[in-house]
C-alpha cells in the first residue's frame, strides 16, 4: 500500500468502543496523513460495509429483503471520499455501489437495512426504493434512482446553484412572507466553497448524461468531485467493450479546466491521498476532478445476477487477492496499528452492531398501503386550492399570450432573485458586450418569449445552454433539490425526447421516492404544436397525453393571453414540477389577447373554464383547437340552432373532472376535441371516464376529433387534414347532434 504524508481534510476520530488506542502511535501520522485512530476508523468502516452487505445477503436468501447489490471491492475508495468531504456541508448525488461512502458520512447500518426490508420508518424512502438507494437530507445525500449517470447533471445544477447563492447571498434568505405570499422558503445553507460529489460505475460512463455533465462542469469551472468507480463489469459487459481503449481516463483527459486522478481504489492510502487532492482543487475554485479508482467486484452484480456464467474462475480469483478488506488488515497488522486481538475486537464489534440492526430491521413494521400516494405532489402548497384564486386588476390594452408570458416571467423575477431562466437561445446575446453597448437589439428566445430578460437580469439569472435537452432538465432538477426555483424553456416540443429520461425517472419521482424528503418544483416552458404552416414533422408535435400519464408532474395548457400569465405565475409559484406548454399557433394570434391582469394574477390548476356557455352538446377541449371548436360552435347556432357549450380545461393534469360532469349532465351529448392524435390520445381518458361516470346521462356515444395517425406533413394541404379543422368540428357536432 502507497504511503503519503498529505494532511487530511477533516478530522476522522474513532467510534467511542475503540476510543482509547493509549497503546498505539498516538496522533502522529502513520501514512497519508492519517494516525492510527483515524487509520482504525477507516478500516471499521470498511468492514461495517461489507459486513452489512454480507447481512443483507443473507436476509435475501431467507427472503425477509427482496432485492441486493453490493459494494463489496469498492470501500476503500469510498471511505476514503467520505472521510475527504464533509457531511451536512458539501453535496452528494451517489449510486447504487455507495454504501461505504454514506456509512462514512454519518448514515447508521440500522438506517441502511431498513431500506433493506422496506420499512415503514425507512427514513431513505419510506418503502419505496430497492435497498442502496442513499437518502439524507441532514448529510446533503441527494435521493438517487436506479437511472446510470443521470445524477451527474444533477451534481452540476447543485454545483451551480451553491455558486448561485454565495454570488448572490440575499437570495439564499427566506423571503418576506409579504411578498412571498405562496411560497414555503426556508434559509438556505450554502457555503463558498462546498464540494459536490457525483459517483459512476465505469460502464455508466457510456451515458450521454456523463458526457454532457463534463461539458457544463469544464465549461463553467464547477467544484464538481466525479469518482469513477471501475470494477471492470457493467453486470457482465467487461469494461473493453463498454469503453474505447478500457480507461475513461484516457478519454477525459484533454476536458480543460479538471483535475485527474487514476488510482488503485483497492488501496486506502492511495484513495485517500486522491480524494485529499482533488477535494482541495475543487474547493480552490480551480474546477472539477474526476478521480478514476480502479476496484474489484469480489460478488456478482447483484444477488439476481451469477457472476460465473460469464467471468472465469482464474479471473474471479484474481479479483480475490486485490479484495481492500483483506488488503487492510494485513496491513494493518504489518505496521503495528492493531495486533491480532485489537482486529478481533474491532470486528465483533461491528459484528454486533450488524446483528442488532438487522434485528430491529427485521422487526420494524413495513410500509403501509395509507401511504402510497403520500407525497406524490406537494402537501404543503397545492396549485389547485383557493390561494391560487384571484381576480383580474385589468390595466392597459389587449396583448398577446407572448407578450402576457414575458411579462409574467418578468414580474416574477422582480420577486424572486431564485427565479433562473435558461435553454436553447433564451439569452439575447451570450456574448452580451455588443448588447450592452446597444450594438445587437437580442434574441430572446426563438419566439422571442424572454426578449430583454438577460438584458434586465444579467447573465447569472438568464443564460443560454448547450444544446442538450437532457443537460437543461438534469441541471434544473439539481438547481431545484438546492432551492433555487429554474424556470426552463425546451425550444420545441419536437425535441423535448433527450430530456424524457429526466422528466421520468427523476423530475416527477424526486419527492416521492425520498419520501418527501427531497424535491424538485421547477418550471419547464414548452412551446408546441402545429397550425404553424412549413412546420412539418419535427416542429409541429404534439403528445401531451405521454406526460399526463407521468405522476408527480403538473401539466397545463392555456389557450389565451390571461390564462396564460395567470397558469404561469402558479405554476413559478407552486411547489411541484410543472410542463407548461405554450402554443405556438397563439402566440400572437388575434383570438384570446387580453390586458395585463396585474403582478399577482393566478389560476388555480385543474380547474376548467367554460369558453362558451350552451345547453345542447358539450365540447371538451384546450389549447389551440379552442378558438377552432368557438368557431364551430358560433356556426352551429347560427345554422342549425344548437346551442353549444365548450369547455376549456386549461389545466391537463390535474383536470377538472366536476366542469366536465356538470356539462354533460346538463347537455347529454360530449364531444371530445384535441390537436394530438385520436387513437391512445388525452381525450380516450376523458372518453372512458365518462362512460364509467356517466353513462346513464348521455343521449349519445361520447364523439372524439382530433388529429390523424400521422406524423404532420410540411405540405399545408396535407396539415390542415392532418390536424382537427374548424370544419370538421362542424361536422361531428351536427352528426352528434342529430343523434
Amino acid at each position: 500500500m502507497a504511503r503519503a504524508t498529505s494532511t487530511p481534510v477533516q478530522s476522522a476520530d474513532a467510534p467511542a468502543d475503540l476510543a482509547d488506542l493509549s497503546d498505539l502511535r498516538g496522533s502522529q501520522p502513520i501514512a497519508g496523513g492519517l494516525n492510527a485512530a483515524q487509520l482504525v476508523r477507516f478500516y471499521r468502516l470498511m468492514y461495517l460495509s461489507r459486513k452489512v452487505d454480507d447481512r443483507e445477503i443473507l436476509l435475501k436468501r431467507q427472503q425477509k429483503i427482496f432485492f441486493q447489490i453490493s459494494c463489496a471491492g469498492h470501500e476503500a475508495l469510498l471511505v476514503a471520499a467520505g472521510l475527504a468531504l464533509r457531511p451536512g456541508y458539501d453535496w452528494f448525488f451517489p449510486y447504487y455501489r455507495d454504501r461505504a461512502i454514506c456509512l462514512a458520512l454519518g448514515q447508521t447500518a440500522e438506517e441502511q437495512l431498513l431500506q433493506a426490508v422496506g420499512a415503514a420508518d425507512d427514513k431513505q424512502s419510506g418503502g419505496r426504493q430497492m435497498p442502496s438507494h442513499w437518502t439524507s437530507p441532514e448529510l446533503h445525500i441527494v435521493s438517487p434512482s436506479s437511472s446510470t449517470a443521470t445524477q451527474c447533471l444533477h451534481a452540476i445544477g447543485c454545483a451551480e446553484a451553491g455558486r448561485y447563492f454565495s454570488h448572490h447571498p440575499e437570495s439564499a434568505k427566506k423571503p418576506d412572507p409579504a411578498l412571498f405570499d405562496y411560497r414555503q422558503f426556508k434559509d438556505v445553507q450554502y457555503h463558498g466553497d462546498e464540494v459536490t460529489y457525483v459517483s459512476i460505475g465505469e460502464g455508466s460512463t457510456s451515458q450521454g448524461e456523463f458526457w454532457e455533465s463534463l461539458n457544463s462542469a469544464s465549461n463553467n469551472k464547477l467544484p464538481v468531485m466525479y469518482v469513477v468507480e471501475d470494477n471492470g463489469y457493467a453486470i457482465s459487459t467487461p469494461v473493453e467493450a463498454n469503453t474505447p481503449g478500457g480507461s475513461i481516463s484516457k478519454l477525459v483527459a484533454n476536458f480543460p479546466n479538471f483535475h485527474f486522478a487514476e488510482i488503485d481504489g483497492t488501496d486506502p492510502i492511495a484513495s485517500y491521498e486522491a480524494m485529499v487532492e482533488a477535494v482541495a482543487y475543487c474547493r480552490s475554485g480551480k474546477g472539477p476532478a474526476l478521480v478514476h479508482g480502479h476496484v474489484v467486484r469480489p460478488y456478482s452484480h447483484s444477488l439476481s445476477d451469477d457472476e460465473r456464467k460469464y467471468r472465469s474462475e482464474e479471473e474471479i480469483q484474481a479479483d480475490a487477492l486485490r479484495d481492500p478488506i483483506a488488503k487492510m488488515q494485513v496491513w494493518l497488522l504489518e505496521k503495528g496499528v492493531l495486533d491480532q486481538r485489537g482486529l478481533d475486537e474491532l470486528h465483533k464489534s461491528v459484528e454486533d452492531e450488524v446483528q442488532v440492526a438487522s434485528d430491529r430491521a427485521v422487526g420494524a413494521q413495513p410500509a403501509q398501503p395509507p401511504t402510497i400516494l403520500l407525497h406524490q405532489y406537494s402537501e404543503n402548497l397545492n396549485p389547485t386550492d383557493g390561494r391560487f384564486s384571484s381576480t383580474p386588476q385589468n390595466s392597459g390594452e389587449d396583448r398577446t399570450m407572448l407578450d402576457l408570458i414575458n411579462t409574467c416571467l418578468r414580474d416574477e423575477m422582480r420577486r424572486d432573485e431564485r427565479i433562473v431562466v435558461f435553454g436553447e437561445d433564451v439569452a439575447d446575446a451570450t456574448r452580451d458586450q455588443a448588447l450592452r453597448a446597444g450594438a445587437v437589439k437580442g434574441k430572446g428566445g426563438v419566439f422571442g418569449v424572454t426578449a430583454g430578460l438577460q438584458y434586465e437580469f444579467g447573465n447569472d439569472r438568464v443564460f443560454n445552454s448547450p444544446l442538450a435537452e437532457a443537460n437543461i432538465v438534469g441541471r434544473a432538477i439539481g438547481m431545484a433539490v438546492r432551492g433555487m426555483k429554474p424556470v426552463v424553456e425546451i425550444q420545441f416540443f419536437d425535441y423535448i425526447w433527450p430530456a424524457m429520461h429526466q422528466m421520468r425517472n427523476e423530475m416527477s419521482v424526486m419527492r416521492w421516492r425520498s419520501n418527501g424528503t427531497f424535491s424538485c418544483p421547477l418550471v419547464m416552458r414548452v412551446p408546441m404544436g402545429g397550425y404553424l404552416t412549413g412546420g412539418s414533422i419535427y416542429h409541429s408535435q404534439s403528445g401531451e397525453s405521454i406526460f399526463t400519464h407521468t405522476p408527480g408532474v403538473r401539466v397545463v395548457m392555456p389557450s389565451d393571453a390571461r390564462d396564460a400569465i395567470g397558469l404561469l405565475r402558479t405554476a413559478i409559484r407552486c411547489d411541484d414540477p410543472v410542463l407548461f406548454f405554450e402554443h405556438k399557433n397563439l402566440y400572437r394570434a388575434v383570438y384570446g389577447r387580453e390586458p395585463y391582469p396585474g403582478p399577482d394574477y393566478t389560476v388555480p390548476f385543474g380547474k376548467a373554464k367554460v369558453a362558451r356557455k350552451g345547453k345542447d352538446l358539450t365540447v371538451i377541449t384546450y389549447g389551440a383547437v379552442v378558438p377552432r371548436a368557438l368557431e364551430a360552435a358560433r356556426r352551429m347556432e347560427v345554422e342549425k340552432g344548437i346551442d353549444v357549450e365548450v369547455i376549456d380545461l386549461r389545466s391537463l393534469s390535474p383536470y377538472d373532472w366536476e366542469a366536465i360532469a356538470e356539462s354533460v349532465r346538463k347537455t347529454s351529448k360530449v364531444l371530445i376535441a384535441h390537436e394530438d392524435m385520436q387513437s391512445w390520445g388525452y381525450g380516450a381518458e376523458i372518453a372512458a371516464r365518462i362512460g364509467d361516470e356517466l353513462f346513464h346521462d348521455l343521449d349519445a356515444p361520447v364523439r372524439r376529433v382530433a388529429g390523424m395517425d400521422t406524423f404532420v406533413a410540411y405540405q399545408p394541404i396535407l396539415e390542415d387534414l392532418i390536424l382537427p379543422q374548424a370544419g370538421r368540428i362542424f361536422d361531428a357536432m351536427v352528426e352528434l347532434a342529430a343523434f
